[in-house]
C-alpha cells in the first residue's frame, strides 16, 4: 500500500511541483491549498506524513502543527515545515515538526527527506 503524504502549500507551482515529485516516488499525494481543505481532508483520512507551508493565506502552518502536535489521534504523524522566511531554530521553538526546508529547495534532498520519515 502507498504511503500517503498531505502537502499544504498556497503557491500553486511550488504545489503541483511538490505533488509531481511525490507522485513520482509512488506516494499517495493529496494538496491543499489552505487549511480548510486540510482539515475537511483529515476528518475522512489521516496521512503518513504532512508538509506544511508556514504562511497560508487562511492559517499559519505552525499552528497547524501544533494542532496535529497536540491531537491524540495526530500526534504520531511526521511534519516537515517549508518557508522561504523563517530558519529551522524559529521553527523548532515553535512547534514540534520533525524537519524543516527552505525555499527553494533542492528536490533530491527534499524526496531523500520525505522518504527518511514515511519509511520509518
Amino acid at each position: 500500500m502507498k504511503k500517503s503524504i498531505y502537502v499544504v502549500e498556497d503557491h500553486p507551482a511550488i504545489r503541483e511541483i511538490i505533488e509531481f515529485l511525490l507522485t513520482e516516488e509512488l506516494y499517495e499525494v493529496k494538496a491543499f491549498p489552505n487549511s480548510a481543505d486540510f482539515w475537511k481532508r483529515m476528518q475522512d483520512s489521516i496521512p503518513d506524513m504532512v508538509i506544511l507551508d508556514i504562511r497560508l493565506p487562511d492559517a499559519n502552518g505552525i499552528d497547524i502543527c501544533n494542532r496535529l502536535k497536540q491531537n491524540a489521534k495526530t500526534h504520531h504523524i511526521p511534519v516537515m515545515m517549508m518557508s522561504a522566511n523563517n530558519h529551522l531554530s524559529a521553527v523548532k521553538a515553535k512547534c514540534m515538526a520533525e524537519d524543516f526546508i527552505n525555499k527553494p529547495f533542492d528536490l533530491n534532498d527534499f524526496a531523500t527527506r520525505v522518504a527518511h520519515y514515511v519509511s520509518n
